[in-house]
């Protein structure tokens, strides 16, 4: 092969390797973002960065969501004992969908030291697509409940998405699913013959067998008076 159509041929190969990088670009897009917390607590205001990962799995028609905090927010005067801290948070939704999803996990598996920054641990929920196209995740509203009291926490960063999903919409209907009423399901077009209809029909049965008895009876009688007349 001369030298100009190994060129070529070596341009055309890189060309199709490109394009079929392209076409094999992952669906999803993560990034650990910093978020910083303001959080309003039962003894005053604190604040707090964490860097916040949101992962997404797909699991039927939608998607398994864990949101991850990587350093610990706020603080308690004093120890909270095995399960008494218990954590959930918004995530807010852009692109193709919009509004917010809830995530929430276990309460507190160890004691948390007094005057410690409070580790939470992963929490979890289930996103269902209304709209199809690419939905980002981004870090909302932390809420702490602990020994009665209420902690909320509220990122005053604007922080960026921690994930971008291409999702697609479940749409409710499948091809082989549907029914239609016009009929055109042979299955449809056929009368029931369930119990239901059983009932109907030993009914008209028995309607009917009752109106030839009355008749019978009726033409019986009329026919014993007119014997009695000729007599």
């Amino acid at each position: 092969m001369s030298y100009p159509k190994r060129t070529a041929a070596l341009a055309s190969a890189a060309a199709l390797a490109g394009s079929a990088v392209l076409m094999a670009a992952p669906a999803a897009r993560a990034a650990v973002v910093n978020v910083n917390y303001q959080c309003k607590t039962p003894i005053g205001d604190k604040s707090a960065v964490s860097p916040i990962d949101i992962k997404g799995v797909k699991s039927g028609s939608g998607y398994r969501m864990t949101m991850s905090w990587q350093k610990g927010v706020s603080s308690s005067p004093v120890d909270l004992g095995k399960g008494a801290m218990n954590p959930s948070a918004t995530i807010k939704l852009g692109g193709a969908d919009s509004g917010t999803m809830s995530v929430t996990g276990p309460a507190n598996q160890a004691v948390v030291p007094a005057n410690t920054p409070i580790k939470i641990n992963d929490l979890t929920g289930t996103y269902t697509p209304k709209k199809s196209g690419k939905v980002t995740f981004t870090a909302g509203v932390l809420t702490i409940k602990a020994l009665g009291t209420t902690t909320t926490c509220t990122p005053t960063n604007s922080p960026g998405a921690s994930l971008t999903l291409d999702v697609t919409a479940a749409s409710g209907s499948s091809s082989g699913g549907t029914r239609s009423d016009s009929g055109s399901d042979s299955g449809d077009a056929l009368p029931q013959t369930g119990p239901a209809d059983s009932a109907i029909a030993l009914g008209t049965l028995g309607g009917t067998a009752l109106l030839t008895g009355a008749a019978g009876t009726l033409w019986l009688t009329r026919r014993n008076q007119a014997a009695r007349v000729r007599r």
